[in-house]
């Protein structure tokens, strides 16, 4: 295994870069989803090769058409809380993945179990137990219109989910972590975001595949990067713990949300204008230092 200075030890100038991002209530405005204050930072990064990497409770489905409007296409994203992966074809391994099947390319990996998995284990304990909830598997698709405020196009993508489930709690506290300890016997955990809880496999999470593609980027440009982590709810705690330098977002909730992270900025702004305040704080006096590194990699490349 390759060696690695810590962070601390390197000139934060002198590495490569990446930002890992939550979506919603993060880089996309909770109510309306738009990402217009944080677009002259998007392009700024992307003008200095700096990865930006979606990292949301989003299926895959959702999130071809975002990568598209973000400008994003040519980066990974991780979907369903750390459930799937997705890899363009510039972070893949030649020996380690297989051509991606759908036209873009992109080599999917999954981290968790078959969603099917999921439903069924949901259902035999919300019966056994007598539990209140509704998992988006039940529901239709006006009821993901109502809750999520998406069209009809994005709930329908918002229902094919592949690796994690969402359900609206409808019951008290006991019995939220009486289905939390019945789900851990089947290798199941429960995080909490913006608007549903999503039940996964223990094995997946934000933090984790986070990780994972930190490691993949290590091991392709030879470097670890310094990575910087933003999101605004508390399943994106893990993720925010997986990075050198992080922010959280102010939300649009009250939900505690208190990563371990010796680098930690909390906004004043929410959504994308906090998106921006956050990569400004870390990285805005950098900017210049930034823009030099990239022209001196792109003429030594």
């Amino acid at each position: 295994m390759t060696e690695f200075a810590s962070p601390e030890l390197l000139d934060p100038a002198l590495q490569p870069r990446l930002v890992v991002t939550d979506l919603d209530g993060s880089l996309l405005d909770h109510h309306s989803y738009d990402f217009s204050p944080a677009a002259p930072w998007l392009a700024r990064l992307k003008q200095l090769g700096v990865p930006v990497i979606p990292v949301t409770s989003k299926t895959r489905a959702e999130l071809l058409p975002l990568r598209e409007a973000l400008g994003l296409t040519a980066t990974p994203f991780i979907a369903e809380n750390g459930a799937v992966i997705g890899l363009p074809p510039g972070w893949c391994h030649a020996s380690l993945d297989r051509p991606g099947s759908g036209p873009d390319g992109v080599v999917i990996k999954h981290t968790g179990v078959d969603i099917r998995f999921i439903r069924a284990r949901l259902a035999i304990w919300k019966q056994r137990l007598n539990l209140r909830f509704t998992p988006m598997g039940e529901m239709e698709v006006a009821e993901v219109i109502a809750r999520t405020g998406l069209d009809e196009p994005r709930a329908k993508a918002a229902k094919r989910r592949e690796g994690s489930e969402p359900l609206i709690w409808e019951d008290d506290e006991r019995a939220l972590e009486t289905l939390r300890e019945a789900l851990e016997g089947d290798g199941l955990t429960m995080t909490q975001g913006g608007r549903f809880w999503h039940v996964m496999a223990q094995a997946s999470g934000k933090g984790s595949a986070v990780t994972w593609l930190i490691q993949r980027f290590a091991a392709l440009r030879g470097r670890q990067p310094l990575a910087l982590g933003l999101g605004d709810g508390p399943n994106d705690v893990t993720m925010l713990e997986a990075v050198d330098q992080a922010v959280v977002i102010k939300g649009c909730h009250d939900l505690i949300v208190a990563p371990h992270n010796r680098a930690l900025y909390r906004t004043q702004a929410t959504g994308p204008a906090g998106w921006a305040e956050g990569v400004a704080h870390w990285w805005g006096r950098d900017d210049r230092r930034l823009a030099a590194d990239s022209h001196q990699q792109a003429a030594t490349a």
